[in-house]
C-alpha cells in the first residue's frame, strides 16, 4: 500500500528570507571580506634563500617552470558549488520542498565561504613560496654571489625581484591552496549529502552503486587537490592544509543544517528555524527545535531520497544501532515499536512487523 504522507504548510518565500535573511547577509559580508582579502598584497616580508656559495640552488623545489594552470581555481569553485548543488536538485524529485532545496543550498553555501574566507586570510598573513617561486621572482642575483643576510648571507627579500609584480605576490601565497580548500568544501558536502539521501551506512545493506556514489566526490575533490601538485601551482602541505579547511568547513556546514552527520536515522532531516532577527515570534507550524522524537505523521522531509531496505515501508519508527543512539526523546526506557532502543525519528533497524527477524522481504526500490 503506498504511503500516505502528511501535507506541509504551503511555502512562503517571504518568511523563508525573513528567517535566512541575516544569514544571506552575512553571507554576501563574508564574500565581500574574502574578495578584498584576496586581492592585497601579501602582508609579510618573506626572506628566501637562492643560492649556496658554490653557486648551487638551496631550495630547487621552488624552481620549477610557470605552467598554465590544469584546473582553474573557478572551475574549481563552479565544479565545487553545482556538482552539490545538482545533487540536491535531483532530489527534489522526491523531497518535493522549496524550503529543503533553498536550505540545503545555502548550507553549501556557508561551508564554501567560511572556507574560502579561512584560507585567504591565512595566504594574505602566512602565505609561503610556490614551487614556480624563482622563475616568477627572475632574481637579479648571479650563482655564487653571496650579499644577502642572515647565516651566511644567503638570505634574500622580494627586492632582488625583476619579475611581475603580480605573479610575485600570487607566488608568495601558495598556503593553503584555494583550489583544494574549495574543492573539498563543496564536495565533501556533497559527499555527506548522498550518504544521508541514499543511506550508504544505514540499517540495511544498500546497493553497490551507492557507495560508488558516496565516493565519487571524494575522487573528485582528490583530483582537484592532486592536480596542483602536476602543474606546480602548490606544493603537497599546501593541498593537505586546504583539504582539512575544506573538509571542517562542510562537516559543520552539513550538521548546522541537518540533524546529524553519520547517524542515518535523522541525517536526511532539516534543522528546523521559526525566528530570527527579522522575524522575532516563532512562525506558526513549526518547531523551535528538534526533538529526536517520533512525529505524529510522516511528512516527505521526514524521509530521504532513497526507498530501499525498511525506508520504503514509510510507516514505523525505531531506533539505531547502539552507537548511533542519542537517547533524547526515547520515552521509557529509550524504545519505541516493540522494544528497539535510542527511539527517534529514523525508520527500523529492526523494527517492522513484516520484517521480524530479518526474514520478511526487502523493498528493493532505489
Amino acid at each position: 500500500m503506498p504511503v500516505q504522507y502528511a501535507v506541509h504548510p504551503p511555502f512562503r518565500f517571504v518568511s523563508w528570507l525573513r528567517l535566512h535573511g541575516l544569514d544571506l547577509i552575512t553571507m554576501a559580508a563574508m564574500g565581500a571580506i574574502g574578495l578584498g582579502v584576496y586581492q592585497a598584497d601579501p602582508a609579510p616580508s618573506r626572506s628566501f634563500p637562492l643560492y649556496f656559495r658554490d653557486g648551487e640552488v638551496v631550495y630547487p623545489e621552488f624552481a620549477y617552470p610557470l605552467r598554465k594552470e590544469i584546473i582553474p581555481i573557478y572551475a574549481a569553485a563552479l565544479i565545487a558549488f553545482f556538482a552539490p548543488f545538482l545533487v540536491v536538485c535531483i532530489v527534489q524529485i522526491r523531497r518535493r520542498s522549496i524550503d529543503d532545496l533553498l536550505t540545503t543550498t545555502m548550507g553549501i553555501l556557508k561551508g564554501l565561504i567560511t572556507a574560502a574566507v579561512f584560507q585567504v586570510f591565512l595566504k594574505w598573513l602566512i602565505g609561503g613560496l610556490r614551487p614556480h617561486f624563482y622563475a616568477v621572482c627572475k632574481p637579479n642575483i648571479d650563482p655564487g654571489t653571496v650579499s644577502g643576510v642572515g647565516f651566511e648571507s644567503i638570505m634574500y627579500d622580494r627586492t632582488v625581484c625583476t619579475g611581475d609584480r603580480d605573479e610575485i605576490n600570487d607566488s608568495l601565497e601558495s598556503f593553503p591552496s584555494g583550489h583544494s580548500t574549495a574543492g573539498w568544501a563543496g564536495l565533501f558536502f556533497m559527499a555527506l549529502y548522498i550518504n544521508a539521501q541514499l543511506k550508504v551506512m544505514s540499517e540495511h545493506n544498500p546497493a553497490y552503486w551507492k557507495m560508488i556514489a558516496t565516493f565519487a566526490p571524494l575522487l573528485g575533490a582528490t583530483l582537484i587537490s592532486g592536480a596542483l601538485t602536476i602543474d606546480e601551482f602548490h606544493n603537497w602541505y599546501d593541498v593537505v592544509a586546504g583539504a582539512i579547511i575544506g573538509i571542517c568547513c562542510a562537516t559543520v556546514a552539513f550538521r548546522q543544517t541537518f540533524a546529524a552527520v553519520l547517524d542515518f536515522r535523522f541525517n536526511h532531516i532539516l534543522l528546523p528555524r521559526a525566528s530570527s532577527v527579522f522575524l522575532r515570534h516563532s512562525t506558526s507550524g513549526l518547531a523551535l527545535s528538534f526533538g529526536y522524537a517520533l512525529p505524529a505523521e510522516i511528512s516527505r522531509l521526514d524521509m530521504p531520497f532513497t526507498r530501499e531496505g525498511a525506508w520504503a515501508l514509510g510507516s514505523r519508527y525505531t531506533g539505531g544501532a547502539p552507537s548511533d543512539a542519542t537517547g533524547l526523546g526515547a520515552g521509557s526506557g529509550g524504545a519505541f515499536n516493540g522494544g528497539h532502543g535510542g527511539g527517534a525519528l529514523g525508520l527500523a533497524e529492526a523494527g517492522n512487523a513484516g520484517l521480524k527477524n530479518g526474514h520478511g522481504h526487502h523493498d528493493r526500490r532505489i
